[in-house]
């Protein structure tokens, strides 16, 4: 153009503006002001500004401020509303305040710019208070569907329902409740959702006439998401999907993609993944990282593994998404691998990749690494972050390093609060340090300002139960039922579970029975009880009373309750539920079964489900020993053995027992002893009481009792009880009378109330023709009032 007029130049600047060309619009802004010489108006500065508060340009955004004030434009109402909006997305809420307070007239807007700022940078209080204003203004301003949106989503912030469903009501007032203006609709549907008030939310969405604004979908979807009505936000998708106006966006599946990462949707998050492809939707990053946490959390960590390879551009959340799922899919090698490379070419490092990172060091061969994550965290000056104080605190637990977690606690202890608490008596409790845990529970107590919650209870009372603490136990229970934690059912399972672990099921039945809402888990521990306890029948009985569908757990009680009274019949009913409602391919409940069917006689049918699973754990292999072993099949226990060693799998203590338990049944003296020293010298496994037990047990049946005693001397520290119980027991065998009176002799200084161990030294003299000794060990245990627990047989007796 020859010639160029104010016109020219804001026509062009605002096409840049519209365009999303910004960086050219300041450019040509600041050219504007270099060449036009009859300056620039009002029209000019408002583009410019739209330009700089897109762009979060504050340090141009003033100079352009200045500008106005040098013009003398800064009583034009259009452009103060134009800075207190760019103030505000630039985060200096502070800066648009003071505008607004300057401005000798306020319309609509620019209380609408205030509110909509505050709620924009998290002030929702002020917002509900600029509204107040504007209601009590003498200016004349009425809300319109902008500031009662604004104030409806402060509201929602603020969790305020009461104060929510009075702007609800102004709004109807108002001409603005009806079902037209969609903000205010999208606004009240985010309000209810939030607030728990699912049916209010559907009703607000099921009111609104025009449905082709997917905003007012994803809010619906989002809300149903949020409460976790997985069923109605699929079904919603679903109706979305058949409504022609409208299609899903990447907001739609970014609210559907964690609800199936939060409830292990495999299927259902491979089916959402798939429509986004199908319909070649642009996979932008956030929708990427949701897919990625959504296959990680499902135990399916290589489609994600996959598009983290194929992502470009990743950002922090992209890098923090992949080494958490490394981590909780327990890739403890690739998570950190994958750390050190994030260390040399991502982003900065921020709290969240500490907690992700640290969440992989979770044994004690990780600790030497967890240290170089907590130097990393000092380092870059994350030690006032609770959150990540409570990963490190987590990690010496967890490594076994129990004073760095409490000294990391104590450094704290002034203002720690209830969560922080928490981990250390969580981590103790899970750990096995159960008297740790209650040390750091009374600790807690002693701080005024710190109160326990229900995740406090739950650890405090397994650590009680472990450690088969009544009175404290008890202590517990009343604590719990003086606070409203009395009625959560977390705390009444984990009372149920407690009671049980002690022996007390008739108190266990009695808190289950009094509880005012009982899901499956607190089904599932009271039939676990009665089973931990021997008491199979009740467990049955209750079993048929359930309230709920079964799930593994269930049906792994259920099947130990079973095999204690010997029931073929109850567990091949079992059986067939498991094969009709598909848990066959369930590894957990499968084992289980090998130990029933091998317990009841049926070694032939526990063989073929060990040999059909399609993969087998380290149980599966000891259980389908240990039966072998019952059966005296020992030398098929060995070649197992083998076959274990063979596939890869790494044996256990338990794999140690129910080997040599075979050997012992079976006579297999040699291969015994054999298998005993290469436990620990080959496989890493150190001897327990209950290898000591079994080698003990093994040569004692084999006759060879003074190198069963000669090996009990040998032991370091001293042998326990149980390894001279089973020397006793093979002295009765093969009528050792001397040794026999050593060992007892022994025995009875260690634990003088123990009726079987009397009971043995009886028989070893009333076999040996010694009655006047066997009366004599009788008077000791009729002076102790000692009794022996009766024997008792049981019989099947509907067999068809």
């Amino acid at each position: 153009m020859p010639t160029r007029d104010v016109i020219s130049w804001n026509a062009m600047i605002n096409a840049c503006v519209c365009n999303k060309y910004h960086q050219v619009a300041l450019e040509l802004f600041w050219e504007m002001r270099w060449y036009e010489r009859s300056g620039i108006d009002s029209t000019t500065l408002l583009i410019v500004v739209s330009a700089l508060s897109k762009m979060n340009e504050l340090k141009q955004g003033r100079i352009v401020h200045g500008l106005s004030l040098k013009d003398g434009m800064d009583s034009d109402c259009f452009l103060c509303n134009a800075f207190i909006d760019m103030y505000a997305k630039c985060g200096e809420l502070s800066s648009a305040e003071c505008m607004f307070e300057g401005m000798e007239f306020r319309d609509s807007s620019s209380w609408n710019s205030m509110m909509s700022g505050c709620v924009y940078n998290g002030y929702a209080e002020k917002c509900l208070s600029y509204f107040k204003d504007m209601t009590l203004s003498c200016g004349g301003v009425q809300a319109d569907n902008l500031s009662i949106s604004c104030t409806i989503s402060a509201c929602s912030s603020l969790g305020e329902i009461h104060c929510g469903q009075t702007i609800h009501g102004l709004a109807i007032k108002l001409g603005y409740g009806d079902t037209t203006h969609i903000s205010v609709g999208n606004t009240l549907i985010s309000l209810y959702s939030q607030c728990g008030e699912i049916v209010d939310a559907e009703c607000v969405f099921r009111g609104l006439i025009h449905k082709d604004d997917v905003v007012s979908w994803n809010s619906m979807i989002h809300g149903l998401a949020i409460q976790s009505a997985i069923l109605k936000a699929f079904s919603l998708l679903y109706e979305m999907q058949l409504t022609p106006s409208v299609h899903p966006d990447s907001v739609t599946f970014v609210s559907v993609i964690p609800l199936c990462a939060e409830f292990k949707l495999l299927y259902e998050g491979k089916s959402v993944h798939g429509f986004i492809i199908r319909r070649g939707m642009r996979l932008d990053l956030s929708l990427k990282n949701s897919i990625m946490d959504m296959y990680c959390k499902c135990n399916n960590h290589k489609p994600a593994e996959l598009l983290f390879t194929a992502t470009p551009g990743r950002d922090i959340v992209t890098w923090n998404t992949m080494i958490a799922g490394y981590a909780q899919n327990d890739c403890t090698i690739e998570a950190q691998t994958l750390f050190q490379e994030f260390l040399c070419s991502g982003p900065p490092c921020n709290a969240l990749t500490l907690l992700a990172i640290l969440s992989s060091c979770d044994s004690p061969k990780e600790f030497q690494f967890g240290k170089s994550i907590h130097s990393l965290q000092i380092k870059l000056g994350f030690l006032t972050n609770f959150l990540a104080i409570n990963a490190l605190m987590s990690m010496y637990i967890n490594c076994g390093d129990l004073i760095a977690s409490l000294t990391l606690l104590h450094s704290i202890s002034t203002v720690a609060d209830v969560v922080s608490w928490n981990t250390v008596i969580v981590g103790c409790a899970q750990n096995g340090f159960f008297y740790e845990a209650l040390e750091a529970f009374n600790q807690m107590r002693s701080r005024p300002h710190i109160k326990a919650d229900s995740i406090t209870l739950v650890s405090i009372l397994s650590a009680c139960g472990d450690l088969q603490l009544i009175s404290h136990g008890r202590i517990l229970h009343g604590l719990a039922l003086k606070t409203p934690m009395g009625s959560d059912v977390r705390v009444r399972n984990s009372l149920i579970t407690m009671y049980s672990r002690i022996g007390d099921v008739d108190e266990a039945k009695s808190v289950f029975s009094t509880s005012p809402y009982r899901n499956l888990c607190s089904w599932n521990c009271m039939i676990s009880g009665f089973a931990q306890n021997k008491n199979g029948r009740r467990a049955l009985e209750l079993f048929h009373n359930l309230a709920y569908v079964p799930n593994e757990f269930t049906i792994v009680s259920i099947i130990s309750a079973s095999t204690q009274i010997g029931s073929l019949r109850h567990g091949k009913q079992i059986h067939s539920y498991v094969l009709r409602y598909g848990f066959e391919g369930n590894l957990f409940i499968l084992t289980t079964f090998v130990d029933f069917y091998s317990k009841c006689g049926r070694l032939d049918v526990a063989i073929q489900i060990f040999k059909d699973l399609r993969e087998k754990s380290i149980a599966s292999w000891n259980c389908m020993l240990s039966a072998y072993g019952f059966h005296g099949h020992g030398r098929e226990a060995i070649k197992l053995f083998t076959e274990l060693c063979e596939s890869g799998a790494r044996p256990t203590k338990s794999t140690f027992i129910s080997l040599l338990s075979a050997c012992s049944h079976s006579g297999l003296v040699e291969e015994g002893c054999l298998y005993y020293n290469l436990m620990s010298t080959v496989f890493g496994v150190e001897p327990t009481t209950e290898h000591h037990v079994c080698l003990v047990d093994l040569l004692g049946r084999a006759g060879r009792l003074a190198e069963a005693y000669k090996f009990i001397e040998g032991i370091q520290p001293q042998a326990e009880l149980n390894v001279w119980g089973a020397l006793l027991s093979a002295c009765k065998y093969h009528g050792y009378v001397k040794m026999g009176e050593q060992v007892a002799e022994h025995i009875f200084k260690i634990d003088p109330e123990n009726a079987g161990y009397y009971v043995s030294l009886f028989n070893i003299y009333a076999a040996d023709g010694r009655w006047s000794d066997a009366m004599d060990v009788r008077r000791m245990f009729d002076n102790r009032m000692l009794r022996k627990t009766p024997g008792y047989s049981l019989i099947d007796v509907c067999t068809r």
